[in-house]
């Protein structure tokens, strides 16, 4: 079975007081830049970024990593590429730390943002 992981990228980008809410462009950026090369399991990787953080990373597909630009917020998102992973017969991890989020992506597994964070 092929597998996807979904990322809620403003999610693991907050989870390191690193300066990123002064570059939040570029907080993404580096994010899709570590995910690229990236030693994971998985099939594909959805980057899934809002707001100010779309600037940093075109939508699109670069090798395994499909960057999605939000519509609305990156919850809506996120759950949606769930869904359709899950929809095309693949298994689904969703990283983020947000509860409510986590609690709404069945039947996908959530993992942390610093699960994510210790394998780039």
């Amino acid at each position: 079975m092929s597998s996807t992981l979904v990322v809620d990228g403003a999610n693991v980008v907050g989870s390191v007081p690193d300066g990123w809410w002064r570059d939040r462009a570029g907080a993404a950026r580096r994010l899709h830049e570590r995910l690229l090369v990236a030693d994971t399991p998985y099939d594909e990787i959805v980057l899934v970024l809002e707001g100010q953080a779309k600037g940093g990373v075109r939508a699109g597909r670069d090798a395994h990593v499909r960057t999605v630009h939000a519509a609305r917020d990156g919850d809506t998102e996120v759950r949606e590429q769930a869904r359709r992973a899950a929809a095309a017969g693949r298994s689904v991890v969703v990283v983020t730390a947000d509860r409510v989020l986590a609690a709404n992506v069945s039947p996908a597994q959530v993992l942390s943002p610093s699960w994510l964070l210790d394998r780039l």
